[in-house]
């Protein structure tokens, strides 16, 4: 109830993204070590041994890749798709959205379970991929439910709104998370995908029936006309207050910034958690990526705590600080303890796209939220692209000198939101309080 109409179907859909994500990277180092007969298991205490295995370091390499083919693959399609998808939703209502994006999801893990239980080429994650993205994917549905809230909230309390929807996703996260690593070691890979799918069905049948539609007088429209495109270019080129725009613009590039550093952290966390020197079975894999969903609850209660005797724009700098700290920790980790101190610093790591969603938010009309979060989810995508492209590739190039040097990239780049924000902070337009009138 407090996540919104909207909360159940992102609670659901990460939880089944969640659940595959850890399970794909593994399912694909384990597929490559078999073919390339690597055996350093971890129960025979092999992994801390194989420092110089090329073989192993092919693996990495293979796996890393892998992830890249199948987020590039995504970023192409869903480029196109979420952002035509988003703003036709100002529309025709969120719910079409909802439900395309929520089968696209469905296809996604339909073709992950066939790869694992007939042992397809691994190129067929790629196919679902696309699939997935083509009808929307999971951005398809961040901007759908980001602009369900805006439809629904006051300028007032829509940070917190947009917090407690961000938080919803990452309890489902930090569950799936948990649930993943333990049965994955008691049953192997096939189950927990089958379980992902049988939540999709649920959740496009929500969706579909009983997701309250937010937008109060939807109106037929062509899905395919450029004119969907042109309402989100118009969003920074249209006339309108100068640093409207201009802050419509810079917190865009803070949430690039931001996305990126976060999804390719997250892409390359399985790796080096597999790898030497931490050598993580499925079971210690699950509870780091437990902790690294942690975040999206303890961002809420910091975000809710704080803004009592803080602005918004110092909520956010204090959490790019401790994201920043926990890049370090990572880049240095070379023990369990360590690493898990590195989740521990991210804790409000969070604090930031809630903060920056709901500034831009409050930057445009109402009749504009659907193209806005398309905009955002098309960042979002870029943002996924470059990260997956930098990260993936940095990774298998630097293994050689220095294991954990992604990490340190990412820290570095987090200065450039943290500095945006403070400027952007200080120049705060008075249009984005008083240009539209609050909703009810």
């Amino acid at each position: 109830v407090l996540c919104g109409p909207v909360g159940p179907i992102l609670f659901l859909a990460n939880f089944a993204l969640v659940l595959q994500g850890p399970l794909t990277t593994q399912y694909l180092w384990h597929r490559f070590s078999a073919d390339l007969g690597y055996n350093g298991t971890h129960d025979r205490g092999g992994c801390s041994n194989h420092s110089a295995n090329p073989i192993m370091q092919e693996v990495e390499t293979l796996t890393s890749h892998w992830t890249l083919y199948m987020n590039v693959g995504g970023f192409l399609v869903g480029l196109f798709s979420s952002t035509l998808l988003g703003a036709w939703s100002d529309c025709v209502g969120r719910r079409p959205l909802l439900v395309l994006a929520s089968l696209g999801l469905l296809l996604q893990a339909l073709v992950s379970i066939l790869v694992v239980q007939l042992q397809l080429h691994v190129g067929y994650f790629v196919l679902g991929r696309i699939l997935c993205a083509f009808l929307g994917d999971f951005s398809g549905l961040l901007a759908a439910g980001f602009a369900s809230v805006a439809d629904v909230s006051s300028h007032r309390n829509r940070t917190i709104r947009m917090a407690l929807l961000e938080a919803c996703i990452g309890v489902a996260g930090m569950v799936a998370s948990l649930i993943g690593g333990h049965w994955l070691q008691a049953q192997g890979y096939a189950n927990p995908f089958w379980l992902a799918l049988a939540l999709l069905i649920f959740m496009t049948f929500y969706a579909a029936f009983c997701f309250g539609e937010t937008v109060m007088e939807p109106t037929p429209a062509r899905l395919f006309t450029f004119r969907h495109h042109r309402s989100i270019v118009q969003l920074y080129t249209a006339p309108a207050p100068d640093k409207s725009r201009k802050h419509l613009a810079l917190y865009s590039l803070v949430i690039f910034v931001v996305i990126t550093v976060h999804f390719g952290a997250q892409d390359i966390l399985t790796i080096y958690e597999l790898s030497r020197p931490l050598c993580w079975d499925s079971k210690l894999i699950g509870y780091g990526s437990a902790a690294r969903h942690l975040p999206y609850f303890t961002s809420l209660l910091g975000l809710w705590l704080m803004r009592f005797c803080l602005t918004d724009t110092w909520v956010a700098e204090i959490g790019l600080a401790f994201n920043i700290l926990g890049m370090v920790v990572f880049a240095f980790a070379t023990s369990t303890p360590l690493m898990f101190t590195g989740y521990g610093l991210l804790f409000l790591s969070l604090v930031i796209t809630p903060i920056v969603r709901a500034k831009l938010s409050k930057l445009v009309s109402k009749s504009e939220q659907g193209a806005l979060f398309s905009a955002v989810a098309c960042v979002n995508g870029l943002a996924m692209l470059m990260a997956s492209s930098i990260f993936n590739s940095l990774y298998p190039a630097t293994l050689n000198f220095m294991k954990g040097f992604p990490f340190l990239l990412g820290a570095g780049l987090l200065f450039i939101p943290a500095i945006l924000i403070g400027i952007l902070g200080k120049t705060e337009p008075r249009s984005e309080f008083q240009q539209f009138p609050q909703s009810p």
